[in-house]
């Protein structure tokens, strides 16, 4: 299953904004794993803002 072109777009550039990781390397990914990468970033910042929230 391959993800439609504009949402391609998004899952690169959501990868490469966080991890840094290079256009190819993104892409060799296939969509599952994409997108449990997505997932994990996701994860992660939501962790981090509800330790930010509670801070206060």
């Amino acid at each position: 299953m391959s993800a439609p072109p504009d949402r391609l777009w998004e899952e690169i550039v959501y990868i490469a904004y966080y991890l840094h990781w290079s256009f190819d390397s993104i892409l060799e990914l296939d969509h599952r794993t994409r997108a449990r990468v997505i997932q994990e970033i996701g994860n992660i910042n939501a962790r981090i803002d509800g330790a930010d929230q509670d801070e206060y």
